[in-house]
């Protein structure tokens, strides 16, 4: 009898933990306003902001990862949600240089984040 109790317990443990595991994966609705910037200048200059269009344009033709830095100073990763996955840089690109407002599907994982894009807008300029 106590071991059917006991692997009763441990069954239930491993589905509260398959469930949060499957709830986190899912992701969570965000809406986030920043810089596009690429990630380079991101981490290694510590920017809060791109030096110019220009130069954020041809960090990204050349290869660098477009990312989004937000408002706060959270830096997120736009990632696809398909496999294979496929780079955001393309989507991304007319926006580099600039403050967007992005909204989607947020994930956290090991510090980093990421964000599945579902709209990307250019912000309004200031009047």
């Amino acid at each position: 009898m106590r071991i059917e109790k006991k692997l009763v317990r441990v069954m239930l443990a491993g589905l509260l933990l398959a469930s949060a595991t499957s709830a986190a994966a899912q992701g969570k609705p965000a809406t986030v306003k920043g810089y596009v910037l690429d990630s380079a200048c991101a981490f290694t200059k510590n920017l809060k902001k791109p030096v110019s269009r220009d130069c954020a344009l041809a960090c990204a033709k050349a290869g660098s990862p477009l990312v989004i830095l937000a408002d706060d100073g959270t830096i997120y990763w736009p990632i696809s949600d398909t496999t294979p996955a496929t780079g955001q840089n393309e989507r991304l690109l007319k926006f580099a240089g600039r403050r967007a407002t992005v909204s989607g599907k947020a994930f956290e994982r090991g510090g980093s984040r990421a964000l599945v894009i579902e709209k990307i807008e250019p912000e309004p300029a200031k009047k």
